[in-house]
């Protein structure tokens, strides 16, 4: 017993003095190996790619394990970048469109820790402007990028992180994104937001409704369900989510362009002549002989936007859209995008804020001046519009009160929220659907391994 109890007091001992010269080695590398523990498991990054049909941008995100925005470096809580023109202006060449997203993914390798390289995931959405895009091109373009990022890039990488984005994943990860930044995700529905985003391709509408009235949602006569159901933050939500195809502010030229069926437009300004084009067909634009005309436009306007469409619901919005009950019942609603940027070049809202109050009606009173003047007259009225922008600036003011009135059936005076971004912990951090993808990714459990720590 006696020579049993010396062993163990040996080996007791041995086993000491062992860990006391590991520790003694391992002192010059303790802190790293606890930095980098604490990195592990108290955030996690993610690389998402926007590919819009205006241009191309890259969103790196950080988040706690709390779901808070984290900053990165001197960046603040996001890092942004963009390109243009977007992926489906390059449909006749492929690795083109691939290469042009190369700045975009140096920039986002260049902020996040080289050793966290391969555990952070790179996912990229096409939203409109490639939906539309005709035959196999759309898929020879994915193509193209996935073998780009898979080939130049370290970043964790699936095939099926590179997707077209439905028109309804885009809008309800805008509407998550945005009522995060807003702080009003994972409170009742009733406290969040709606919101309307118009991209260039397509336009979304989002909103929460009550468990009883998402019971009484029709089927969308695409197939697809009009209500989602979403846990985020320890709250449930129905969600009422369309996207318009066709209907973004770009694409809404090319269909307001088609009713004059390659003759004059009374919606094109006088002073130009020339030709438009969007998912690589041209179509012309010239004004009638006595220069664009508001009551004239607005009938073309009513006329894209299938106003007398059938409706086989209790209420629509337009061309048959069942409307989720409408948005009399919402308290704030938000609108972004080309609503901000359009408003912002006709001094509806300062370009320089980040979000400003309106209605609807002043882009209606912007059109009945803009209609009224010559494309060479336009810089001294509104200085801020993009030259681009000039022949179409009386077809854009109508189209989007017509869209907010007409269409989605807004108070004309009723107050409504433009923004751009929204200011969160003293930053300033874009409204966009890759802020709420990364959100709807860290916040679901069997999601959670997409996203890398940090």
């Amino acid at each position: 017993m006696k020579m049993l109890k010396k062993n163990s007091s040996l080996i007791l001992m041995t086993c000491l003095v062992v860990l006391l010269i590991w520790v003694k080695s391992s002192h010059g590398h303790s802190h790293i190996g606890r930095n980098l523990l604490s990195n592990q498991t108290d955030s996690y990054y993610a690389v998402i790619f926007d590919a819009g049909s205006s241009g191309s941008r890259v969103h790196v995100f950080r988040f706690s394990q709390n779901l808070d925005l984290l900053p990165i470096g001197e960046y603040g809580l996001e890092v942004f970048d963009k390109v243009k023109p977007g992926l489906s202006s390059y449909e006749n060449d492929p690795k083109a469109a691939a290469k042009s997203l190369e700045p975009l993914l140096i920039k986002a390798e260049s902020v996040v820790p080289i050793n966290l390289h391969t555990d952070t995931p790179v996912e990229l959405g096409a939203t409109a402007g490639l939906r539309m895009l005709k035959g196999n091109t759309t898929e020879r373009i994915m193509q193209s990028v996935r073998n780009m990022l898979k080939n130049e890039s370290i970043f964790e990488y699936k095939d099926e992180w590179v997707s077209i984005l439905s028109g309804t994943q885009e809008g309800s990860y805008f509407w998550v994104g945005l009522n995060y930044l807003l702080r009003t995700l994972g409170k009742s529905y009733q406290n969040t937001v709606a919101t309307i985003d118009l991209g260039g391709g397509s336009v979304q509408m989002a909103f929460a409704l009550s468990k009883e009235n998402s019971e009484k949602a029709p089927i969308n006569l695409d197939g697809e369900k009009y209500v989602l159901q979403k846990s985020l933050m320890g709250a449930n939500y129905y969600l009422y989510v369309h996207s318009y195809l066709n209907y973004g502010l770009l694409a809404s030229r090319a269909e307001i362009l088609k009713v004059s069926r390659n003759s004059t437009s009374p919606c094109i300004l006088k002073g130009t002549d020339g030709y438009y084009t969007y998912g690589g067909v041209a179509y012309k634009a010239s004004p009638s002989p006595n220069g664009s005309s508001l009551r004239k436009c607005k009938a073309i306007v009513w006329k894209t936007l299938k106003l007398n469409a059938p409706c086989k619901y209790h209420t629509c919005t337009f061309n048959g859209v069942w409307n989720g009950g409408g948005l009399d019942a919402i308290k704030n609603i938000y609108i972004s995008s080309f609503f901000f940027d359009m408003a912002s070049e006709v001094n509806i809202v300062d370009p320089k804020a980040s979000s400003g109050k309106a209605k609807p009606i002043q882009y209606l009173n912007a059109a009945k001046i803009a209609c009224k003047l010559k494309a060479e007259e336009v810089k001294y009225v509104f200085p801020n519009v993009d030259s681009k922008d000039i022949p179409y600036l009386c077809m854009d003011m109508i189209y989007q009160f017509s869209l907010l009135v007409d269409g989605f059936g807004l108070n004309p005076h009723r107050e409504i929220t433009l923004v751009h971004d929204i200011n969160y912990k003293n930053n300033r951090v874009e409204a966009a659907w890759p802020l709420g993808c990364a959100i709807d990714i860290v916040s679901s459990s069997s999601s959670r391994t997409h996203i890398s720590s940090s």
